[in-house]
């Protein structure tokens, strides 16, 4: 993934409590811009609180795309976010705004940072009676079998998680080829774009401080009647949006399998433990090009180093991408 002379967006990723969302609104004082949310949790409705989404008044003032899209109970791929993420960057572009991607999903990322490919025609009755088998066994067997399918893609799809194992064991056993082979063989149904990527920066200690922060206020706000709200609406535990790191710890409380502060420590360990498989996939798949961003100065500063890498690479430097009044 090269960054070329003009890049069409501006993409500020990091680990979870990194200060991405702060960061953006601070560009939106300097820059005509609107947000794409890149966070695989915020496509979920119903799900505000547990995922940290931009409130509404934020939302009233400044234009937010990729959040609200589906139920809980429907997968949402990082394919499907790459056509709707190109086709947003293309309207806000005609806008005359900078489209800046928010959020730390990698795949995310990468799918608009690398071709991507038509989906393969299955019969959905045969995916779903694929996916309720694969359900009904443990990791060990499902990354055997993926390890086995389609060896060449195996490691990339045991970090995607299950919606990336899943796919890649469906499009295996249900087309005769595996994706990497569809990939290797076929012409791309788009081509990558380029943008400038910016990675906030922050140490472990003040990274584990900041989730410490951001559990207690979750649960202040909110989460646990949220997780009520979302089960009594009949969303299983196993739902693809449930998967979120909070919901289904808070679901157990509800269950009176554990107490609220055990709950909330649960959250807390696996909120470390993904941020920390977040550092690793930033440290392994994010271009030289990178720009580092301190995310302990001040936001003033963090804003203005990615005004400067901004204009830099990019040839829109012209006083229509500037804005006047967009103070939020």
């Amino acid at each position: 993934m090269t960054l070329k002379p003009n890049p069409t967006f501006i993409a500020l990723t990091g680990p979870t409590t990194s200060g991405k969302t702060e960061l953006s609104l601070a560009l939106a004082r300097i820059l005509e811009v609107e947000i794409i949310s890149m966070d695989s949790r915020q496509v979920y409705k119903g799900m505000d609180i547990g995922t940290d989404k931009a409130s509404a008044g934020v939302r009233a003032m400044l234009p937010h795309h990729g959040l609200d899209l589906v139920s809980p109970s429907e997968r949402y791929s990082a394919g499907r976010f790459a056509r709707n993420a190109r086709a947003w960057i293309k309207q806000i572009s005609n806008r005359k705004r900078v489209p800046v991607l928010v959020g730390g999903t990698g795949f995310f990322l990468r799918a608009i940072t690398e071709p991507i490919f038509a989906e393969p025609p299955m019969d959905s009755s045969r995916v779903e009676a694929l996916r309720r088998y694969m359900t009904k066994l443990d990791s060990k067997a499902i990354a055997k079998w993926v390890k086995e399918l389609d060896p060449e893609r195996a490691a990339l799809a045991i970090e995607g998680g299950p919606q990336r194992i899943n796919r890649t064991i469906e499009v295996a056993l249900l087309t005769g080829h595996p994706i990497s082979r569809r990939h290797r063989e076929s012409p791309p149904h788009a081509v990558a774009l380029t943008g400038l990527v910016a990675l906030l920066d922050l140490p472990r200690e003040e990274m584990d401080r900041r989730i410490d922060e951001r559990v207690t206020h979750m649960v202040d706000e909110g989460l646990v009647q949220e997780v009520r709200s979302l089960l009594g609406a009949g969303y299983a535990l196993d739902a693809p949006g449930m998967t979120a790191t909070g919901y289904r710890e808070v679901a157990r409380y509800l269950e009176g399998d554990q107490t609220l502060e055990e709950a909330m420590e649960e959250i807390r360990v696996n909120t470390r433990r993904y941020a920390r498989r977040q550092l690793t996939w930033f440290r392994n798949q994010l271009p030289s090009s990178v720009r580092i961003i301190d995310a302990t100065a001040s936001i003033e500063l963090q804003a203005g180093a990615v005004l400067e890498a901004w204009l830099e690479v990019s040839e829109r430097t012209t006083p229509e991408i500037f804005s006047d009044e967009a103070g939020l």
